[in-house]
Order: C-alpha cells, then sequence, then structure tokens
C-alpha cells in the first residue's frame, strides 16, 4: 500500500510540472515520451485510418511522436481495456467507436472496463449514419412496404448484417423493437459477403453503412429505403428517413455509427483541453473534412461535456435494446 501511494504521489508531482506545458497553445509538448495511440480495432479499418491521420498531424502540432498501437480484438474491448489501465498522463489516446464504447459493456457479460467511468471523452471525430437497402429488383419500395411485407411473413423478412452485436445489426434489432415487428437476422463474417447477398437477392434487405452500400446504391444495384439519421444526408437527399416513414413508433427512430477519440480516466482537465483543442483545429482543415466525407462521416463538433452526455445516452438504448432482443456475443 505503501508503495502504491508513493507512485502515485510521484505521478500527480510529474503531472503538476508538466501542465504548464500541457495546457499552453504554443507548439511544446513535454518531451522525452511519444504519444501512444491505441487503435483497438486491426490495421486498415476506419478508426485505425483516422487515428494515422489525426496522430501525425497532432504530433506536428505538439512536437513529438505519436505512434499508432493496433490492438484489436472482441469488437475493441481488447484495446480499449489496455487503454483504461493506461496513465492518465496525457500519452495515452484510445480511439473509440460505437462497439467498443456503447454496445460492447451490454454485449459482453465480463468487459474488463467500463466505456464511461474509465475513460475521458477528447472528441468526437464524427458520426456515419447507416441506410437500409433492398435489391433493386425487390417489391418493396418503402419502409411502410417493409414493415408490412415482415408481418405478413412467418419470422418476417430476412435481413443480412456485418456480424452479431455491430451497428447494423443494432439497427435492425432498434427498428423490431421499436415498430413492433420481427424479421430474421442472418449474421456474415463483415459487410462484403452480407451485401453481394441482398445484392443476389438471397437475403431480402441489410442495413449498412453509407460507404459500403453508396456505390451499389448509385450503380442501381441496391434501392435505399431509408437512412437512420435524425435529418437526410446531403449525399442523398432524396431518401427519407426512418422516422419520416409514418411507421407508428419510429418517430424518434436514430441509428449513427460513430468515431471518438478517449483518455483514460483521470487525465487532468487541462490536458484534456488540450487535445480538445488541437484535435478540433485539424478535424476542421478542408483536408480533414474531405477524408471524412471520404468515409461517409458527418462531421461533429461537440465539446467534451456534450461527448459524455451523448456516450452516456448511446449507452443507455443499446443496453436496453440488446437485452430485448437478447443477443449475446458470438
Amino acid at each position: 500500500m505503501q508503495r502504491r501511494t508513493l507512485i502515485q504521489s510521484a505521478l500527480a508531482a510529474s503531472l503538476a510540472a508538466a501542465l504548464p506545458a500541457f495546457a499552453q497553445g504554443g507548439n511544446t509538448w513535454p518531451t522525452g515520451k511519444a504519444i501512444t495511440y491505441l487503435v483497438p480495432f486491426p490495421a486498415g479499418g476506419t478508426t485505425d485510418v483516422l487515428g494515422r491521420l489525426i496522430g501525425q498531424k497532432l504530433g506536428t502540432v505538439l512536437g513529438t511522436s505519436v505512434i499508432i498501437d493496433n490492438k484489436g480484438g472482441a469488437g475493441g474491448s481488447v484495446g480499449s481495456e489496455i487503454g483504461a489501465r493506461a496513465a492518465p498522463d496525457g500519452f495515452t489516446l484510445v480511439g473509440g467507436t460505437i462497439s467498443s464504447h456503447a454496445i460492447n459493456v451490454s454485449l459482453y457479460p465480463k468487459l474488463g472496463y467500463d466505456p464511461q467511468k474509465s475513460f475521458a471523452p477528447v472528441t468526437l471525430i464524427g458520426t456515419n449514419p447507416v441506410v437500409l437497402v433492398v435489391n433493386q429488383a425487390s417489391p418493396y419500395k418503402t419502409l411502410k412496404d417493409v414493415i408490412a411485407a415482415s408481418k405478413a411473413k412467418a419470422g418476417g423478412l430476412s435481413s443480412a448484417s456485418a456480424g452479431t452485436g455491430t451497428s447494423q445489426h443494432l439497427a435492425l434489432e432498434l427498428l423490431g423493437y421499436k415498430s413492433g415487428v420481427k424479421f430474421t437476422h442472418i449474421p456474415y463474417k463483415g459487410s462484403g459477403p452480407a451485401i453481394q447477398d441482398v445484392i443476389g437477392g438471397q437475403v431480402d434487405m441489410m442495413f449498412d453503412t453509407t460507404v459500403v452500400a453508396g456505390p451499389h446504391i448509385q450503380s442501381g444495384k441496391l434501392r435505399a429505403i431509408a437512412v437512420t439519421s435524425a435529418k437526410r444526408l446531403a449525399s442523398m437527399p432524396d431518401v427519407p428517413t426512418v422516422a419520416e416513414s409514418g411507421v407508428p413508433g419510429l418517430q424518434d427512430f436514430e441509428v449513427v455509427s460513430w468515431q471518438a477519440i478517449f483518455v483514460p480516466a483521470g487525465t487532468p482537465a487541462p490536458v484534456v483541453d488540450r487535445l480538445h483543442t488541437e484535435i478540433r483545429k485539424i478535424l476542421a482543415t478542408p483536408e480533414m473534412q474531405d477524408k471524412l466525407k471520404g468515409f461517409g462521416m458527418e462531421p461533429a463538433d461537440l465539446t467534451t461535456a456534450q461527448i459524455a452526455a451523448f456516450q452516456k445516452t448511446e449507452v443507455e438504448k443499446w443496453a436496453q435494446v440488446i437485452k430485448a432482443a437478447g443477443i449475446k456475443a458470438d
């Protein structure tokens, strides 16, 4: 116990000495140690690419190195747990998503961290709505058509997803939960094979990100039924939102996947504020705005308090859906 107290005191003293450098707006950052940007997913995915883009620019601004460390596994839980246990000294960033920091706490019974209590939010990078699609030859033109057909079919219409517990899957479960209609969920190992079976007509429909589904909609292979955002998308202005469908129970329907940056809980406020300010500037540049658009993401400019409130709402919403649907991790 005495040794732990000494370590904590030493850490507090070092942080206190570093705070002026952390908080000031110049290109300085305590030297001698690189920042680790933990990406709880494999290299090549959206979280990884965004982390590398932001990390490179953040390192330049702060005058230090930012090292990307990929620790994938269990839907982002493995890397997030490592991040939660890291020292709250400003030298560890964690790339968080709707999965790792909202869904997994209800999906995995023995999660090694609390997505809210174990972290402090720094930045909400952006949100990514999903779109409900059907094959172009499908008889369903509107969400009311889909709901009516699923009610009339034993077991409901079939719906593919990129896997159990993904935002695509939970969008389906939320649709069923709020409308009172049953669907048959068919999980795949990734969006690629899932959407190909929707195109081929083996599966009735699918929720997927605008990045994945967009090209197939534009080519005429898929028909967009509705987007899950609160308002219509600039990239798909003619596609109504789920909330606009007129289906009872769906007036407040909204599902967005999201990307954020967190630090371990206990990181001093001046450190969080400096990181928030610098990353916000990076995300506001035309280059990064174009990159976000390429990922089909809607920019988000929230304060850290607003991010915490948004995350709390997300955790509570998906806990309710997962419990009601009896979803368990594969």
